[in-house]
């Protein structure tokens, strides 16, 4: 009965949204384009001279504006074309065709920010362009990486499934591996690749377009990214002078408000937009309320025909708790935690939520993260034919997650909700829920202090930036680019007593292993033994320094039918760090390690005809190895030694690609086939093992020199048979394998070097006793990512104001990731793997539609969207349990149906 309710509820909604009629005067309509190639131009403003009235041009440069008079002149602005106006004097419906904006050198632009963006049928990458109005329209209950689902090469999923927790892959490559980039400012950590959406919520709503460059890409950067770029460009100068107001809802109590305003461009050249937003909700995983909040601020101000300056600051705090991503289950294991959900659906159930002795919730799963970004834009138009364009740039993150920690290794493993597959009992409920409450107990009835506390896992970092790019003609047929891209970061990471469960002190296990030649305080008992309490930093505490410097330079050829282009880079990034815990103030400071990359890349494109356009792209890129020794990187062990990994190089990158462009009336399409080949990539794998003191610990073994094959072929086509109907698809296949046989070596939980997997430590890193092991990983898939995927969608305008879309997406030939695991490793002897996994294969329906209206003269828009329409229940993220089985790997499955409505109001 309540699912029949849910049902009807949502039906009801939707049935709302769309049942709303309107009066205008008149409407015009028209596509916008470039001048020169005939392309779309993508978020053009589109207004009416004297009013308020206005919109943005779609991803086919399409657009539809209501009147409110028969005489008005329309005024059509985009960055870096003349302005162009059009005078109405018709009634009614007017259909004023192609209108084609010619560039102007004398307009500023952001070329900072435009530079790094592909344009169709001129620059030779596989590209896809999102319009601010398909992201409003589809994003429904998904993050925002989600959006991007049905782009070729592209596998996106919540992961745990907790708010702002999503992950993007791209032609098999890891986020860390894909350049975000946001008005040209690169997003992700310096230390180790990583990105977090949650710390930019709310940008959906001032994006002029979001674009995704697989392969090579155009940004132009000292370092580049091996699997593609993401651009999000936001609106500055060419924000339209208003505002609007939304609020939705949606799902498990999500809640989500927003206010934007901006004053347009006025007469004396100043510009200013603010966003402001909250989202909350609690969350369709069980156990994961969320709260965020999000603003954005731009000013501009067009100093004269030659200078602008824009400053932008933007961020999102937020605080949710967490299903960990380490806590998939098995086959069995979901079968065993159906019982605990009293018919709702198994796959929502959380390992780690549970409640206090007093009833109070408990997790070790929680985030709370701060990570504002300020950049100061400077646009200098030298002459006609010379621009020069800096960014300034500033990020200063702060927050943390939850760790549980422990007595010793045991005690620390048992905060895991799962046992790499299998339900961890040890606490738990017969309710299913994780017993923080024999926790605590158990820390009251100690003598030695608390056996289990929680922590907070500090990571706050400074990071400062300068992106400057010159750019100017050489006579009629080429321009030439040159900049500075230069960056310094500072990681600070330590873990703070949070919690300490009903116990009076704690002993950090740690101090320990700490070596008295490196600082002296080891040699005392009372430190080494010191009851710690609440605030106090234990296990881990050092700071992460980065520099890096480089050079980039690209010329490009463009005349007719070809546009060609060939560019480099140089760059020196350099590394070190302090450790605080393991050193004192004479020792805790690291050698300097510095790694000199290098990109070169190439390629050209030519327009057959109006029709047909070929391309092709090749490069190498040599690129630093990442800081972190989380991912196997300059450092053996960040946590308890400044020992530098003397098998970490740059890794090495060569891709080739091949593609194919159609463009008609009723039909664009594209094709492309890629080649990329991975080298000396560094990384690690975990696993759990027995001591010989019968503890449980969890090692890792760090790999150096690994490498991998990417390859694989690429379709996306838009069909307009009828201007109510746009039909769309596409089609990924690839082949991704590792292609080497690495050596790894072992390192235990607190990073220090194993001599066996019974918990001897070895004499000292890589040294003859640190134990390793040869993995013939040779022909092994990646895993990860579904290496064919295939989506199709539909929108159909039912008329002016009313739209309904729905699209399909599904993935196949998905393998696990590959896995190490304890009883099958055998020190110092090689390791032979099977094929990981396949999962089965999987999809679903989501469906999206939208109104225009009126509320008391004011332009309303409501949109209704569902994901998952049919409740399809299939595996999205999966880790192989170390022998290519069904029975041994874990999983989380994908959301079941969401829903969500949210009313817009502009004015």
């Amino acid at each position: 009965m309540r699912n029949h309710l849910k049902h009807f509820l949502m039906l009801a909604v939707l049935t709302i949204c769309f049942t709303a009629t309107a009066v205008a005067q008149g409407t015009v309509k028209g596509k916008v384009v470039d001048a020169e190639n005939n392309e779309p131009l993508i978020g053009a403003t589109v207004s009416v001279s004297g009013t308020t009235l206005g919109t943005v041009t779609d991803i086919d440069g399409n657009f539809v504006l209501k009147l409110t008079s028969s005489k008005a002149t329309i005024v059509f602005k985009y960055l870096g074309y003349q302005e162009t106006t059009v005078k109405l004097t018709q009634r009614g419906e007017v259909d004023l065709g192609v209108i084609a904006m010619k560039s102007d050198a004398k307009v500023l632009g952001d070329v900072v920010i435009t530079s790094s963006l592909a344009v169709a049928r001129k620059t030779p990458v596989a590209v896809t362009t999102l319009a601010p109005e398909v992201i409003q329209e589809k994003l429904g209950t998904m993050e925002f990486p989600e959006i991007l689902k049905s782009t070729p090469g592209v596998y996106a999923t919540k992961q745990g499934g907790g708010y702002g927790d999503s992950r993007i892959n791209l032609r098999g490559f890891a986020t860390n591996n894909i350049a975000v980039m946001v008005n040209g400012v690169p997003m992700n950590d310096m230390e180790n690749g990583s990105l977090y959406w949650s710390n930019w919520a709310g940008l959906s709503d001032v994006t002029r377009s979001m674009q995704v460059q697989r392969g090579l890409g155009a940004s132009k950067v000292s370092a580049p990214s091996v699997g593609g770029t993401i651009n999000i460009v936001t609106r500055s100068v060419d924000q339209k002078r208003g505002g609007s107001l939304s609020y939705g809802i949606g799902n498990d109590g999500l809640n989500n408000i927003v206010f934007n305003i901006s004053t347009g461009m006025s007469k004396s050249g100043w510009a200013f937009t603010f966003l402001g937003g909250k989202k909350w909700g609690d969350g369709y995983i069980q156990g994961t309320s969320f709260e965020g909040y999000n603003y954005f601020v731009n000013i501009s101000k067009r100093i004269n025909d030659a200078h602008q300056l824009s400053l932008t600051a933007f961020g999102a705090p937020q605080s949710h708790y967490q299903r960990s991503n380490y806590d998939g289950l098995t086959y069995e294991g979901w079968e065993q935690v159906r019982k605990y959900m009293k018919g709702d659906s198994p796959y929502k159930y959380n390992p780690t939520f549970g409640y206090g002795k007093n009833g109070e919730v408990k997790t070790s799963g929680y985030n709370n993260y701060h990570k504002p970004q300020i950049s100061l834009n400077h646009q200098w138009q030298i002459n006609e034919k010379s621009s020069l364009s800096t960014a300034a740039y500033v990020s200063l993150g702060n927050g943390y997650g939850y760790t549980g920690d422990g007595a010793n290794s045991t005690y620390k493993n048992n905060w895991y909700g799962t046992n790499y597959g299998p339900l961890n009992m040890t606490y738990r409920n017969a309710d299913g829920t994780f017993a923080y409450d024999q926790i605590q107990e158990l820390n009251e009835k100690s003598e030695e202090g608390s056996l289990m506390v929680m922590t907070k896992g500090v990571n706050n970092h400074k990071w400062y930036g300068l992106l400057s790019t010159y750019t100017t003609r050489l006579g009629e047929y080429f321009d030439v680019y040159g900049g500075l891209d230069m960056r310094y970061y500072n990681g600070t990471h330590k873990y703070v007593i949070n919690d300490l469960y009903n116990g009076a002190y704690f002993v950090d296990p740690y101090r320990a292993d700490v070596n008295p030649a490196n600082n002296p305080a080891a040699s005392d008992p009372n430190w080494v033994n010191e009851k710690l309490t609440v605030g106090d930093v234990i296990r881990r505490n050092f700071d992460s320094y980065v520099m890096q410097e480089g050079v980039f330079g690209q010329a490009e050829y463009n005349r007719d039918k070809w546009s060609a282009f060939v560019s480099g880079s140089i760059s020196n990034a350099s590394y070190w760090l302090r450790n605080h815990l393991y050193y004192d103030k004479a020792h805790e400071k690291s050698d300097v390690v510095s790694f000199i990359g290098f990109t070169v890349k190439g390629g050209f494109n030519y327009n057959i005809n109006e029709q047909h356009n070929v391309f092709a792209n090749v490069g190498y890129i040599s690129r630093p190895p990442f800081h972190n020794s989380n991912t196997g990187g300059a450092f053996l062990s960040s946590y308890t030694s400044t020992a530098t990994n003397p098998d970490a190089v740059t890794e090495k990158v060569f891709s080739f690609e091949l593609g194919y462009g159609y463009r008609s009336k009723y039909l664009t399409a594209n094709v492309n086939a890629y080649y990329t080949k991975w080298m000396d990539k560094t990384m690690a794998k975990s696993a759990e093992y027995q001591t010989q003191d019968g503890l449980t610990d969890r090692y890792s073994i760090n790999l150096s020199g690994v490498n991998a094959l990417h390859k694989g072929i690429e379709v996306d086509l838009v069909a307009k048979p009828f201007q109510w109907l746009d039909i769309t698809g596409m089609f990924s296949i690839g082949d991704w394998r590792w292609d080497n046989n690495p050596v790894g070596y072992y390192y235990n939980s607190a990073g220090q070097p194993l001599k066996d997997l019974k918990g001897n430590v070895a004499s000292d890193f890589l040294a003859e006793d640190h134990a390793r092991s040869t993995l013939m990983l040779k022909d092994i898939k990646v895993g990860g990512s579904a290496q064919t995927t295939m989506a199709a969608g539909v929108k159909v305008k039912l008329s002016k104001d009313l739209r309904v879309g729905a699209d399909f997406n599904y993935a196949m030939r998905n393998y696990a990731d590959w896995q190490i695991k304890t009883n099958d490793m055998i020190v110092n002897k090689p390791k032979e793997y099977v094929q990981p996994w396949r999962i089965p294969s999987g999809g679903q329906v989501d469906l999206n539609a939208s109104y225009r209206f009126k509320v008391a003269g004011l332009n309303a828009t409501i949109y209704g969207n569902v994901e998952n329409l049919f409740d399809q229940a299939y595996i999205v993220d999966a880790t192989d349990g170390g022998d290519g089985s069904r029975d041994t790997a874990y999983f989380f499955y994908s959301f079941g149906r969401t829903w969500s409505c949210k009313l817009r109001v502009n004015f």
